[in-house]
C-alpha cells in the first residue's frame, strides 16, 4: 500500500496540482510584491531530465525552493531569465525533487503539503537536541537521494542551514561521487530580506531577489570528498574566501 501511495503522490497529476496551487499563491510574492532577477537560465537548457543536482546556498526554508520550481517550470516553456506570466503552471515540469529536513516537513499541515511538491526528507546531520553536531552520513538518506536522482532534477543545500558561510557537509560530495550527476551551482541573495526564516511571511516588501544559475561544474568524480566539497562551496560562494570579501548584499544576518 505504501508503494502505491508513493507512486500516487509522485505522479505528474498530483505534483502538477500541487505546483499549480503553490505557484498561484506564491507568484505575487516572488515576482510582483518583490522583484525577481534571474541570471543564467541558459544553463538550464538542454539538461537531461534525470541525474542533475542543483547545489545552492540557503536563506529561507521554503521561498528558495518555491522560486526554483517557478524558474524550472518557466525554463521548460523556453522563458529566458524571467518568469513572465505564470501560464507555465498549466503544464508544469514536475521531475523536481528537493532535499529537506525530516523534522521540518512534519511540523504542520502546510509543510506536509509542501512535501508533496517533491521533498526528499532526510535526518539532520547538524542538529541533535538543539545543538549543532557532526554525525555520520545516514545510509537510508543517501539511498533516498540516489533514488531521486535516477529520474529527477534534485535541489540540495550543502550547508543544511540558512546560516551564511556555514561549513558544507561531506554527504553532498559523497552523493556526487556515487551518482556522477551534472552539478549546477546556484547562488541566491535577497530572500532573507524579503521573507521570514520559513519563507512564508513577508519581512520587507519591494526587495530584490537574485537567483544565478552557473554553468555545470567540471568535477573529477574520482577526487576526494574534501576536494569536491571545497569546489562546491567555492561555486556557491560560501567558502571562507568569499566570507573574507565581506559582500554584505549576500549575507543574511543570523537571528
Amino acid at each position: 500500500m505504501s508503494t502505491i501511495f508513493r507512486r500516487f503522490k509522485d505522479s505528474r497529476f498530483v505534483k502538477g496540482m500541487v505546483y499549480a496551487i503553490i505557484g498561484i499563491f506564491s507568484y505575487p510574492g516572488i515576482n510582483i510584491i518583490n522583484k525577481l532577477e534571474i541570471k543564467g537560465m541558459e544553463n538550464l537548457e538542454n539538461l537531461p531530465n534525470r541525474n542533475v543536482l542543483f547545489v545552492s546556498n540557503h536563506q529561507t526554508y521554503f521561498a528558495d525552493v518555491i522560486t526554483f520550481i517557478h524558474i524550472f517550470c518557466a525554463a521548460r516553456w523556453r522563458k529566458r531569465n524571467k518568469l513572465g506570466l505564470p501560464y507555465y503552471l498549466l503544464w508544469p515540469f514536475t521531475r523536481i525533487k528537493y532535499v529537506a529536513a525530516e523534522e521540518t516537513m512534519k511540523k504542520s499541515m502546510l509543510t506536509k503539503i509542501f512535501t508533496l511538491a517533491g521533498a526528499v526528507t532526510v535526518k539532520r546531520t547538524w542538529n541533535a537536541g538543539g545543538k549543532e553536531v557532526r554525525r555520520g552520513l545516514d545510509a537510508s538518506d543517501t539511498r533516498k537521494i540516489n533514488n531521486a536522482l535516477q529520474n529527477n532534477w534534485v535541489i540540495t543545500f550543502p550547508q543544511g542551514t540558512t546560516k551564511p558561510f556555514a561549513p558544507g557537509r561531506k554527504g553532498t560530495a559523497f552523493i556526487i561521487k556515487q551518482n556522477k550527476p551534472i552539478v549546477v551551482p546556484v547562488t541566491i541573495t535577497g530572500f532573507w530580506r524579503a521573507f521570514n526564516k520559513k519563507g512564508l511571511k513577508f519581512k520587507k516588501k519591494g526587495s530584490l531577489l537574485k537567483v544565478t544559475f552557473k554553468a555545470p561544474m567540471q568535477i573529477d568524480y574520482n577526487d576526494s570528498t574534501e576536494n569536491i566539497l571545497e569546489q562546491i562551496m567555492d561555486a556557491i560562494e560560501q567558502s571562507k574566501k568569499f566570507m573574507k570579501h565581506g559582500n554584505a548584499a549576500s549575507i543574511n544576518p543570523v537571528s
